[in-house]
């Protein structure tokens, strides 16, 4: 790859790729990104090892320009990583112990903050690494280019990490609960926008706290919200009307019977249950 990277950006390669800066990229990065999120859906597939070899793509353009600047290269990308992922695994190349997961997060979560502190001291050139942990906090990594619901569920995982969190999931719900009561009695635009962030950021955390990917179970309501108001559009069509003639009750209606008719057609597709030994004998 490197050697496809560097060939592409000479002056007898591509014209389009010599043209590129890390700054034009970004674009291709983002939508090669969610097309291996997309991709992810269908597991293990054909599609899926494209779509990160595309991917993959992207990070060698980026290391081939960190390499015409002299800065780093694919090389120093891999072994960066590699040193990261060794020092943050104790456990596993060192002496630490960490039996669980959550053990395992919580040791990622403090060997994290040394890092962030070292990072700003070694900026500031300030010795004392302790106090630049003020000026670096745990939540400053996460990227303001994160989709909304991703940035935060990946904020209060991390605070939870560092002890900031209900014991159950119950605390949580009564939250959503307090939560919905202060935007019914927002009075201005206002106030209104600001407690319905408060009540989208705690209903994440409900998710965070039952296991649940929420931007994944978003993007799935989504497509079923747009697989069934397709139904309810050739429903219409049948009809021979226009979907903007009719009232709220009669599309609410036609709702059910979308729903009714995609659990139909799952309940086709589903396996057939194995015959008992009574059914096979007969």
């Amino acid at each position: 790859m490197p050697y496809i990277s560097d060939r592409l950006r000479r002056p007898d390669g591509c014209p389009w790729d010599r043209e590129q800066t890390h700054d034009s990229l970004r674009k291709h990065l983002l939508e090669e990104t969610y097309e291996v999120y997309d991709a992810l859906a269908g597991g293990a597939t054909p599609a899926l090892a494209e779509e990160l070899g595309d991917l993959l793509l992207q990070v060698v353009l980026h290391a081939q320009l960190g390499a015409e600047a002299g800065v780093f290269d694919l090389a120093d990308v891999q072994a960066s990583i590699a040193r990261k992922i060794v020092r943050r695994h104790p456990h596993v190349f060192g002496d630490a112990v960490a039996e669980t997961a959550a053990d395992v997060n919580r040791q990622w979560e403090r060997i994290k903050a040394v890092e962030r502190a070292s990072s700003d001291a070694a900026a500031r050139g300030d010795a004392d690494a302790a106090d630049a942990t003020v000026a670096k906090g745990a939540l400053d990594g996460i990227s303001r280019s994160l989709p909304a619901l991703a940035a935060s569920q990946e904020m209060q995982e991390r605070a939870s990490a560092l002890g900031y969190d209900w014991p159950s999931i119950e605390g949580v719900l009564d939250k959503v609960a307090e939560e919905l009561g202060e935007l019914a009695r927002a009075e201005t635009d206002t106030d209104r926008r600001e407690e319905f962030g408060d009540l989208l950021l705690v209903v994440v955390n409900v998710g965070r706290k039952l296991g649940i990917e929420t931007e994944g179970a978003l993007r799935a309501a989504n497509d079923k919200f747009r697989n069934r108001f397709r139904r309810i559009e050739r429903m219409v069509a049948e009809r021979g009307v226009a979907i903007r003639d009719l009232d709220f009750a009669t599309l609410d209606a036609l709702w059910d019977a979308a729903k009714a008719e995609e659990r139909a057609t799952a309940e086709q597709r589903a396996p057939a249950e194995p015959a008992t030994t009574e059914e096979r004998a007969t």
